[in-house]
């Protein structure tokens, strides 16, 4: 097992900020891929607070490497109270800046993309100037899905490629890269800002990240996030490598010097980290 730098450890945080965030959460059923997919930023955003909240359950229907979310092919059943509890949380939260995301859920008809819709409205309907930022799955490809989602009028819409096309067997075995291109490049047909993001230190080479790069923008999308793999527990997949600090700024450099709009490349950058930073520099 490869030791963990000291750049690559963070401190979680205040515990009061932890405590208070989690019981809104917990009082209203609502789940967040800060907890469930053991993000070290968690403490930091909790705090300010900011939270990235996900619908749909907390149980994955896909087995991806990377993720610690639980998996399995019997996850709940879906909550017709989650989009108008998550608008009462973002208001009494005082954001301005929300991400939804989600499990994969392949169980159901068009993955989901009817909660996302209902869940984007119910926060439109209730707070006014509110940004809305969706993280989706790739919906197996269904257009229908993806139209659902786009017609409530996410502000950014955000899919993950989460690695290089060659890592894809072992990190997401499930999906498919130039499937999830497709997504990014059928999203921006609806005119939206379009968002993605990738980890490095899964045994990637730079060449590859560089030609994920150039594909994204190919694809129209207007900001990258690259962050460094963590090992969330020990039944996910070992981190190949730690990418040292300056690697991360040559490949920020990089994207931005093709002509991708926002390039936010660091060891701790997730894709809902900092969002409502990297949306206002990036506009």
């Amino acid at each position: 097992m490869k030791r963990l730098p000291p750049w690559a450890k963070k401190t979680l945080g205040p515990a009061s900020s932890l405590h208070e965030m989690k019981s809104i959460l917990r009082k209203r059923n609502l789940h967040t891929v800060c907890e469930s997919a053991r993000c070290p930023n968690i403490g930091e955003c909790f705090s300010k607070p900011t939270a990235t909240f996900m619908i749909l359950g907390d149980v994955c229907t896909r087995t991806c490497g990377f993720c610690s979310i639980d998996k399995g092919m019997d996850p709940l059943k879906v909550d017709p109270h989650e989009p108008a509890n998550i608008a009462l949380t973002v208001k009494e939260l005082g954001l301005k800046h929300v991400v939804i995301t989600s499990v994969t859920r392949d169980d159901l008809e068009r993955g989901g993309a009817d909660q996302f819709a209902l869940t984007i409205r119910a926060i439109k309907d209730n707070i006014s100037g509110i940004l809305v930022e969706v993280l989706t799955p790739d919906f197996e490809g269904d257009t229908e899905a993806l139209r659902i989602v786009l017609e409530a009028r996410p502000d950014i819409f955000n899919h993950n490629l989460e690695t290089v096309p060659s890592r894809y067997p072992l990190v997401r075995p499930q999906a498919d890269y130039l499937r999830s291109l497709s997504v990014l490049e059928r999203a921006k047909d609806f005119g939206v800002m379009t968002k993605s993001g990738i980890m490095v230190g899964l045994g990637e080479e730079k060449d590859e990240v560089k030609k994920v790069l150039r594909d994204l923008l190919e694809a129209g999308c207007d900001a990258v996030t690259i962050g460094q793999y963590l090992r969330p527990t020990r039944k996910n997949l070992e981190v190949r490598n730690y990418i040292d600090p300056e690697v991360f700024k040559e490949y920020e450099d990089y994207g931005k010097g093709i002509g991708i709009k926002y390039v936010y490349s660091g060891p701790f950058v997730r894709s809902s980290y900092n969002a409502e930073k990297i949306i206002a520099k990036a506009d």
